[in-house]
């Protein structure tokens, strides 16, 4: 791609809805995890210095170079970060089908909202999370729905004690952080927006279809309009359906894409590596999670999960969705417990005993799925296999 001027001066992100001035600096120091904006804030730089294409209104990259972010390319890029001159790599992302990726992105590029669907712990916020940061260059104007989200919380409230003071007035308006997105023509990301209940929901209605919010409490200031490049990203988990279902209106103004379950175990171990390793930097752990270990881990998800062995053997399936980023929390527990307890490296024992608060949550019969794969399974390979019968043996001890 060709290389782009730099503008005179960044456009800063909207401020958080807090009403308290400018956030905090955010560092690796000072926080225990950074949004995407920041870790990767040398990639998207990169990028932007090479992206050839014109980007929409308001975005901070076209949608080909927010496509290259998430998906990774094959090449480092050459982009001048902190004065020097240097070559970026540009990492994946999120795993599975880019043509999910793309749809997303020209979705946000329309009229039409985004609504991402899918099992829990398919990467739907993840997801969501970098194509925030990659198009308006904040994921921070959230919402976590839940059955207590309001109303007022989605569109705007007021300073009760300026508000009894001087009455209503535009700076005594305390707007959600989806009126910051509008005001600034940004992203407004809506978690979990089925557990919301439906009056509450269609509170965006409005601003999906005209583009702004009304204010009757300001009549000279009656209404929020929304600037070019506002819109939604909305995800809801397959399993809340029917708990709380959205109107005809609302679905009418979304455009759904499903996140699958990972298809295939070569891109599923790609992404507990790749995640583990994250997580392990960030803890700032020594430990270390060798390729078959992760590839085991990765192998006894998947067979759990399918209610079959690679060998053709039906299993019991659990009640619990074992989902990629499960078998990640079960890989950093791995490599905790070999930090404090072991030797430092992760082996199949350490991911055995963290499999049972993986698999078993509220169900307790689900302990016979790990039983049942310990003994018709893991234990067979482990006649042949010195990795399977350390995992066989710790899970059985635990169980």
């Amino acid at each position: 791609m060709a290389k782009k001027p730099a503008p005179a001066a960044p456009t800063p992100a909207p401020a958080p809805a807090t009403g308290a001035g400018p956030a905090p600096t955010v560092t690796p120091d000072t926080v225990l995890r950074e949004p995407a904006e920041k870790r990767y804030a040398d990639q998207l730089e990169a990028l932007r210095q090479n992206d050839a294409d014109t980007p929409p209104a308001n975005w901070k990259l076209s949608p080909r170079a927010v496509l290259a972010y998430i998906v990774g390319t094959p090449k480092p890029l050459k982009a001048t970060i902190n004065g020097k001159a240097v070559e970026v790599p540009i990492t994946r992302k999120f795993f599975g089908d880019d043509g999910v990726v793309e749809r997303s992105i020209v979705t946000l590029a329309s009229e039409r909202a985004l609504l991402l669907v899918g099992e829990p712990g398919t990467g739907k916020s993840w997801l969501s999370e970098h194509l925030a940061a990659a198009i308006c260059g904040t994921s921070l104007l959230t919402i976590q729905g839940t059955a207590g989200t309001t109303e007022e919380q989605i569109k705007y409230s007021w300073n009760i004690a300026q508000l009894i003071a001087h009455g209503y007035s535009p700076q005594n308006m305390v707007p959600s952080p989806a009126v910051i997105a509008m005001r600034a023509g940004a992203l407004f990301r809506f978690e979990e927006l089925s557990r919301v209940v439906p009056d509450v929901q269609d509170a965006l209605v409005s601003m999906l279809s005209d583009k702004a919010v009304a204010v009757p409490e300001l009549p000279d200031n009656a209404m929020v309009f929304a600037k070019p490049g506002f819109n939604i990203i909305a995800t809801a988990n397959t399993r809340d359906q029917g708990v709380n279902e959205l109107s005809a209106a609302l679905k009418r103004r979304f455009n759904y894409v499903h996140i699958p379950i990972v298809g295939d175990q070569k891109t599923e171990v790609k992404i507990v590596q790749q995640r583990s390793a994250e997580l392990l930097e960030r803890y700032n752990l020594p430990a270390k999670l060798s390729p078959p270990v992760i590839e085991l881990l990765a192998t006894v998800f998947r067979e759990i999960r399918n209610g079959k062995s690679s060998d053709g053997v039906s299993i019991k399936k659990p009640s619990t969705t074992l989902s990629t980023a499960e078998a990640i929390g079960v890989a950093l527990d791995a490599a905790l417990h070999a930090r404090f307890f072991g030797a430092g490296e992760v082996g199949p024992a350490d991911i055995a005993r963290n499999m049972i608060g993986a698999v078993v949550k509220e169900n307790q019969e689900d302990k016979n799925a790990l039983k049942e794969y310990a003994t018709v399974v893991a234990k067979k390979r482990g006649a042949k296999e010195k990795a399977w019968k350390e995992f066989h043996d710790a899970l059985v001890e635990q169980l």
